[in-house]
């Protein structure tokens, strides 16, 4: 079943996939840097229980880094869908295509086969007549 991979894969826009792996690659760059910076100077951010004003100032600070990542990851995971969508209705191009040679080389096979049986027996259609 190598052919169906091959066709898909030889008619992928492969052009847009390349154009947009940097910016996806550098998203998720940036977005496991920031998971991995924020879980590494957890322990680092510990405020005494007497500074509570401190203390909702850093969970404020916290909760907005922490949308910023949401949105981040928001704008990587649109950005995939969309080549995936886009990857999705290639492929189902190329389905509908293959579907419609199938039947184009089918009837060329029945229109070859029908005229060589015709020129092999010249006479086989006074017998059907």
């Amino acid at each position: 079943m190598p052919l169906p991979w091959q066709l898909i894969l030889s008619n992928v826009p492969w052009k847009d996939v390349l154009a947009n792996a940097p910016k996806i690659a550098d998203g998720a760059k940036k977005m496991w840097g920031s998971l991995g910076r924020r879980q590494d100077g957890a322990a680092d951010t510990a405020i005494p229980a007497a500074d509570l004003p401190a203390r909702l100032s850093a969970q404020e600070a916290a909760i907005r880094q922490l949308q910023e990542q949401m949105l981040a990851s928001g704008e990587l995971i649109r950005a995939l869908s969309e080549q995936n969508t886009q990857l999705v209705a290639q492929i189902e191009t190329h389905r509908q295509r293959a579907r419609r040679q199938s039947w184009a080389i089918a009837a060329t096979a029945l229109a070859a086969g029908l005229a060589l049986l015709l020129a092999w027996q010249p006479n086989l259609l006074e017998f059907f007549a």
